[in-house]
């Protein structure tokens, strides 16, 4: 059986990217987390980037979908314009909310999780579709 999470990678103008460090395992991502029982995609995943984060935001385009093969989580990330809201620096999820440019996501992003904002910011028009251990990616399908 597998969950279904939702992510957002949220650009503002000069190109940088909304990140959290995650307080569990202290991971740097792009916030997101698992659908609740009857929320639909886009408000879950809006829920979850203002939990994580205090950024309201519009989704756009899916960019992929990814299956964490040891977790059994499938996540669909989305593409998202910051459309306003009080960005915080913790929340009861995130050690650290911050702007990162492209280049600081691959250099503290594990593999796994950098190539959803690669992905994103690839600009195709057909969302990418891998799989990861958790760490690095082990498989791509279709346009990916």
């Amino acid at each position: 059986m597998h969950s279904v999470s939702v992510a957002g990678v949220t650009l503002r103008e000069n190109g940088s990217i909304l990140c959290i460090r995650r307080r569990d395992t202290g991971a740097w991502q792009v916030p997101g987390g698992v659908l609740e029982r009857g929320e639909t995609i886009h408000a879950g995943l809006c829920r979850e980037v203002v939990e994580e984060t205090g950024a309201v935001v519009r989704p756009g385009r899916m960019t992929g979908v990814y299956l964490n093969l040891p977790l059994g989580v499938v996540a669909m990330v989305f593409l998202c314009d910051f459309a306003g809201g009080s960005i915080a620096t913790v929340t009861e999820e995130a050690t650290q909310v911050r702007w990162l440019s492209p280049d600081d996501v691959q250099a503290r992003f594990v593999p796994a999780f950098a190539v959803r904002v690669s992905d994103a910011l690839a600009g195709r028009s057909e969302p990418f579709v891998r799989a990861h251990d958790g760490v690095s990616v082990v498989a791509a399908d279709g346009p990916g």
